[in-house]
């Protein structure tokens, strides 16, 4: 009986023994199986890289990116005794009030943004300062009451996004153009809408973030060694320009003044160097800026250079003239009958706006002759007219530096075989060019017979400042050299003795034309005018074809007391800047 109480007793303390050990094993299978929130012993960080910036010849930085950052605390790691310390400090490396940051402290518990505009270098000192907030234990950990858990969450300065800057506000826009801004996994990114912010966005755009990761120490902050591993940060391309500011806020400051005197709607111009195509100068009366669009701005947003496409009237009288003179059609000297001033073709009444008899074939360009210009046209077949036009590069786009141009429009080579469509386009009516497309034109008179392609862009600019120059586009070859040297000499005349006389500066080489058009509204020509004068100034080494229009001033409907005077003005600031050098002896 004893044996068998005894053998019970035995039985049961090994069962009891087994379900421990079972029970004890389970344990140990949940604890290894079960996720652990251990604090990982790898760490990384990353870096978002920016856009490039726009500059300008003279090296200044026109467009930037600056990054921002924003400040996260959670006022439960706070240490209570250490509050005042840490709104102090933070006060002193941010530079927000002492009593805004408590503000921002008191209205609420938990994650706080206590800034969401920091700039770069603040950050990095924030940063710096998190660091030692850590090491001084202003934060504190605290025990999640759910899960038993330790934790500790310090101050945070989180990239939270970039600002386009504009360091000279409207200068050289609508040409430079403006941003949008994006929003992507809570970063706010920059994205180019017009002009060179659009043109070269792919160029811009930043090209690899920087990423570092590998063992961190017990403040998590990245340990570098031959476990870690970096990838540095590439930027954007920086676009630099042709157009240096010095000479860029001379020009816009003298247009604005000229458009209030004018009353004009708007004023443009652009200058470039005959030779090769840079761009010195690319100016508006109607400008906006970039960082503060108002719905008022609106009609400024386009660059009217390249998307106000207009009937350019006289000014391609110029043109009509070289293609007729370079076909062997027609002798400067050969005689015109002005008609005194009243001619009919067809049905078609063309008028001058000074009567002539007879003149001769060049005075039909230095005084502006409408008549003389129509009949000497009909000496050009329909198709002979038309590839002239083209070759000259209108209907065609001007500069590949720009979008959204507005290539204008010629009548069709069999349209112009009709001798009033001939007569009217051969004074600028019935197509359609903007300033650009008729500056190009025109550089072939001081270039040999060449039009060069104008160019804003100088080069783009890597992260190790290598410097990448566009190359110049090929120069196309529209008339004889011997045909641009006539012409050229007939828009020296036109300003010594013609309608361009207003543009004569002693000890330079100034040539150009006048051209008046009225403006089309619903389809009918109205009481409104637009104004242009398009030529040249040279001196003994530098050659400069420069182009005015000016939109519907209210002051003349006269090229020659408004579009004149600009680009006069325009070639004394030149002058001024050392640009040109008057010193050619007549």
């Amino acid at each position: 009986m004893n044996n068998q109480n005894k053998s019970k007793k035995i039985f049961l303390l090994y069962t009891l023994i087994s379900i421990g050990f079972l029970i004890f094993l389970g344990v140990m299978l949940l604890t290894t199986l079960k996720s652990r929130n251990l604090p990982s012993l790898y760490t990384k960080e990353s870096s978002k890289a920016v856009r490039g910036s726009i500059i300008s010849a003279d090296g200044f930085h026109i467009a930037t990116t600056k990054k921002l950052y924003k400040a996260i605390v959670n006022t439960h790691y706070i240490d209570p005794q250490k509050k005042e310390l840490f709104v102090e400090l933070f006060s002193i490396y941010s530079g927000m009030k002492a009593e805004d940051i408590k503000k921002k402290l008191s209205k609420r518990k938990g994650v706080v943004v206590l800034s969401y505009n920091i700039p770069q270098k603040q950050a990095q000192y924030l940063k710096r300062l998190a660091y030692e907030l850590r090491r001084f234990n202003v934060f504190v950990e605290r025990k999640d009451s759910r899960t038993g858990r330790t934790s500790l969450h310090g101050l945070s300065i989180i990239e939270s996004g970039e600002s386009r800057e504009y360091a000279y506000d409207d200068l050289l826009t609508p040409i430079i153009g403006y941003p949008h801004k994006l929003e992507e996994d809570g970063y706010t990114y920059i994205k180019g809408v017009k002009g060179l912010e659009k043109r070269f966005e792919g160029e811009l755009q930043s090209k690899q973030d920087e990423l570092s990761q590998g063992p961190r120490d017990v403040n998590s902050y990245i340990i570098l060694n031959k476990d870690s591993f970096t990838k540095p940060s590439i930027n954007g391309l920086d676009i630099k320009l042709n157009i240096p500011v010095s000479l860029q806020i001379r020009v816009e400051k003298m247009l604005d003044t000229m458009k209030e005197e004018l009353e004009a709607k708007q004023i443009m111009i652009a200058i470039m160097n005959s030779k090769n195509g840079k761009v010195i100068t690319m100016a508006s009366s109607n400008r906006f800026s970039p960082k503060n669009i108002k719905r008022s701005d609106y009609p400024s947003l386009n660059a009217a250079m390249i998307e106000y496409s207009f009937e350019p009237g006289s000014v391609i009288k110029t043109i009509t003239f070289s293609i007729l003179l370079d076909k062997g059609l027609i002798n400067p000297y050969d005689l015109v009958n002005g008609h005194n001033g009243r001619f009919k073709i067809g049905r078609k009444v063309i008028t001058d706006e000074h009567r002539f008899d007879w003149l001769s074939a060049e005075n039909v360009i230095v005084h502006s002759s409408n008549i003389g210009i129509a009949q000497l046209a009909q000496k050009l077949s329909g198709a002979e007219f038309y590839n002239g036009l083209k070759k000259f590069g209108f209907s065609q786009k001007s500069t590949p530096d720009l979008i959204y141009e507005k290539t204008g429009s010629l009548p069709h080579a069999q349209r112009l075989n009709n001798e009033i469509y001939k007569a009217t386009c051969s004074y600028g009516y019935g197509m359609h060019a903007n300033l650009m497309q008729i500056i190009r034109a025109y550089s072939a008179f001081s270039n040999n017979g060449r039009i060069v392609t104008p160019k804003i862009v100088y080069s783009f600019i890597d992260n190790y400042k290598k410097e990448i120059i566009i190359p110049d586009e090929e120069q196309i070859q529209v008339i004889k050299s011997t045909t641009a040297q006539r012409v050229k000499k007939i828009l020296i005349k036109t300003v010594n003795e013609g309608t361009g006389i207003k543009a004569k500066t002693d000890g330079l080489e100034i040539g150009g034309k006048t051209g008046t058009a009225h403006i089309v509204e619903k389809g009918k020509y109205v009481n409104k005018y637009n104004t242009a004068f398009v030529g040249f100034a040279n001196d003994e080494t530098s050659k400069y074809t420069i182009g005015v229009v000016v939109i519907q001033p209210k002051s003349s409907q006269f090229a020659s007391k408004t579009s004149v005077p600009v680009f006069k003005k325009a070639v004394d600031i030149m002058v001024e800047e050392g640009y040109l050098k008057p010193n050619i002896i007549e």
